[in-house]
């Protein structure tokens, strides 16, 4: 199955990291999520049922930013991931890129980002 759902630069304002300053202060943070569903259904019913209800997992990856702060954003993605599978049965599997543009480095860069895909 190639059907998938795009949900791009979910934004939160988060306390993610390992040094005390990014706990303290934290920073932004972005997530994209790609879902693979059978939109085969939604495609001929045109009923909400039928698919996934992808405000539904934007307020869910909203939450996972904004609380509950982890070390690391391999940690947040998986955490994401697992949540989305866990509260959306059609959802067959999931990538997560969890961006942290402002990680503390010496280079300077656009971005750092982790992703990471689960499946049922």
């Amino acid at each position: 199955m190639s059907n998938q759902i795009f949900l791009t630069g979910i934004h939160g304002f988060g306390y993610h990291g390992l040094f005390e300053h990014e706990r303290r202060d934290g920073q932004d943070f972005y997530v994209d999520v790609a879902l693979t569903v059978d939109l085969a259904p939604a495609s001929h019913s045109d009923l909400i049922e039928d698919t996934v209800n992808y405000g539904e997992i934007t307020d869910l990856v909203f939450t996972h930013i904004t609380s509950d702060p982890v070390n690391l954003i391999e940690k947040l993605a998986g955490r994401i991931a697992e949540s989305i599978l866990k509260a959306h049965i059609k959802v067959s599997a999931v990538s997560v890129t969890v961006h942290k543009p402002q990680a503390p480095v010496t280079a300077v860069l656009k971005d750092i980002a982790v992703q990471v895909t689960r499946t049922r």
